[in-house]
């Protein structure tokens, strides 16, 4: 052998090592601006301190200091299926992200092969050679194939950023979803309780009403009452029965949702009746710019915006050359007792670059696409964003008018109370009709009523301010989901 043959197999990793110092292509990503308001609007005695110090990590509803709430919570991230799917998303996209690490490394396979074969003696020959005979032979190979793409132009980079910007994506639905339902479920959980509230007024209105009605049917008996006043308080009776059982009708309705929130089913699943005490917690918001880093759905169109900036270079390194370096090797015999001897062995060593000439304008028009879905996920991050500032405000300024509300309709309750009282003396003293009575227990009703639903408005507007702040979330958890290449990876 030659020198110059000898070091030709020595030039080739060097060769490879130059290749792979190149430089990738296409556009590095930069999260795009969005606008970002120096203070809230709504201001109040609940902004306490910023959400990331104040909100418990991963367990937000334990702000509002209910252990039945808390167990409910933990039994939906046990059971729920939604929930469960979104652990799956997340788990295929890692698996996705590793399949894209694994072109780092060179991609290694062997085929072991044995036949035994007959050759026609009939076979097509050159006029050189001597007539053929059949031939009858056995060959046994074990070859080796090896194939490594140089990523010269950053393909393969620009591949595994894709890969892992989807799986930081799949991270952030993932904490989405879980905000999503758990908030659902505090919803539903103090709706509940409100309804339990709200029929337990009812249910205190229909005694005081029968008790009406007593007392009106004595006074006719005696002659001192009409009948168009028994009537009267018979009607207003059986109205506020109907409104207990509609009242109930609306507690089943959330009680089977929180059911299938929990993953349990609606038939077998019951809450005893707890009428709401709650007070609205002291919900901490810090400043406008907190929420790009607390809120998964923002997370998620901004790793949506990576992704696509990734596709974008992916596009962009369609134009360049694809390198390729393969060889092979291995033993090759037609005698299985010479199959590992020096004779035996045959190996290969090549290379292949493909360059794009014309293709119709298919890599431009895939690079325009490219560009056109990155500037759509820009949209949707900036859309999020506000979105979020939206929702915030949305929470400040309803607790805000739901605080105010709840201080004049109590007030309102207990100006009603007073006028019942005033109304029933006037009745039994004969200064008025029971007309006055049956007005004064309407409105008392419905004033008590009215009451319980702010208490309840209160409690779900805090819940979805708390929802709007990210619950308590980073987005660091998102981006601490990332597939790198590693050693072991390349024999795995």
């Amino acid at each position: 052998m030659t020198t110059r043959s000898r070091a030709i197999p020595l030039l080739i990793p060097v060769l490879a090592a130059a290749l792979l110092t190149g430089c990738s292509v296409g556009p590095r990503y930069q999260r795009a601006a969005a606008p970002t308001p120096p203070a809230w609007k709504g201001q109040g005695p609940w902004q306490a301190a910023a959400p990331k110090d104040a909100i418990p990590k991963g367990a937000w509803w334990q702000l509002f200091h209910d252990a039945e709430l808390d167990q409910l919570e933990q039994d939906l991230l046990q059971a729920n299926q939604s929930l469960a799917a979104a652990e799956d998303r997340l788990s295929q996209a890692r698996s996705l992200a590793q399949v894209a690490s694994a072109a780092y490394f060179p991609q290694v396979s062997a085929d072991p092969n044995l036949q035994r074969q007959r050759i026609s003696g009939n076979r097509p020959v050159s006029s050189t050679t001597v007539p053929s005979l059949p031939v009858t032979q056995n060959q046994f190979a074990i070859p080796f194939s090896v194939s490594y793409e140089v990523d010269l132009f950053g393909r393969v980079r620009h591949t595994l950023e894709a890969a892992n910007a989807s799986l930081q994506a799949s991270a952030a639905d993932r904490e989405n979803v879980r905000l999503i339902l758990t908030a659902e479920l505090a919803a539903d959980y103090f709706t509940l309780r409100e309804l339990d509230r709200e029929a337990d007024v009812v249910r205190q209105s229909v005694e005081i009403e029968q008790k009406g009605l007593d007392l009106v049917n004595r006074r006719h008996d005696g002659g001192v009452s009409s009948g168009l006043e028994v009537a009267q308080q018979a009607a207003l009776l059986d109205a506020t029965a109907t409104q207990l059982a509609l009242v109930a009708q609306q507690r089943a309705q959330y009680e089977h949702a929180i059911a299938v929130l929990v993953g349990k089913s609606a038939s077998s699943f019951t809450l005893a009746t707890s009428p709401l005490v709650a007070a609205t917690p002291l919900v901490p918001i810090g400043v406008p710019s907190d929420v790009l880093e607390r809120r998964p759905d923002i997370a998620y169109t901004e790793r949506q915006m990576a992704y696509q900036n990734a596709q974008v270079g992916l596009a962009t390194a369609a134009f360049y050359p694809h390198i390729t370096l393969n060889g092979g090797g291995g033993v090759q015999s037609r005698d299985i007792a010479t199959l590992l001897s020096a004779p035996s062995a045959v190996w290969a060593l090549g290379g292949d670059l493909l360059q794009p000439v014309f293709n119709g304008g298919r890599n431009r028009a895939n690079l325009a696409a490219s560009q056109a879905a990155y500037d759509e996920s820009v949209a949707n991050y900036r859309q999020s964003v506000l979105v979020a500032f939206q929702q915030v405000e949305d929470g400040l300024s309803g607790l805000a008018s739901l605080t105010q509300a709840a201080k004049t309709q109590q007030a309102a309750v207990d100006d009603s109370r007073r006028t019942l009282d005033l109304a029933n003396n006037r009745y039994t003293g004969g200064l008025t009709t029971y007309l006055d009575v049956i007005t004064a227990q309407t409105a008392l009703l419905s004033n008590q009523r009215i009451a319980s639903q702010l208490l309840g408005q209160q409690m779900i507007t805090s819940i979805y301010l708390v929802k709007a702040l990210g619950g308590g979330w980073d987005a660091t958890q998102a981006l601490q989901q990332e597939v790198r290449p590693t050693l072991g990876q390349a024999v795995r």
